[in-house]
């Protein structure tokens, strides 16, 4: 398995606009995806962190370089005060 987590800081009230666009987003599925969370921090409720797990870093890049992948990022970057920061690597443990 393969993923990405990303930290997200938010503009100043955009955390209800962010999580519609996010559900809408989401619900046009990406092709072998397997996990997917959205964790809103305690400490500043506009950072966001978010992980998503694909079955493989082959479907990871496909949807990474996807131009629709593009798109979407576009539409919820203007939610945000700067672009999000990027880790992406190999789940080593996983325990569901």
């Amino acid at each position: 398995m393969y993923g990405t987590v990303a930290r997200i800081v938010l503009k100043p009230g955009m955390g209800e606009q962010f999580l519609a666009l996010w559900r809408e987003i989401d619900a046009q599925g990406f092709p072998g995806r397997v996990a997917e969370y959205l964790y809103r921090s305690d400490s500043d409720p506009d950072e966001l962190f978010m992980t998503v797990v694909f079955a493989s870093e082959e479907a990871y890049r496909r949807n990474a370089e996807s131009p629709a992948t593009d798109v979407s990022y576009r539409r919820l970057r203007e939610l945000m005060v700067d672009d999000a920061e990027w880790h992406d690597g190999e789940v080593i443990f996983a325990h569901p």
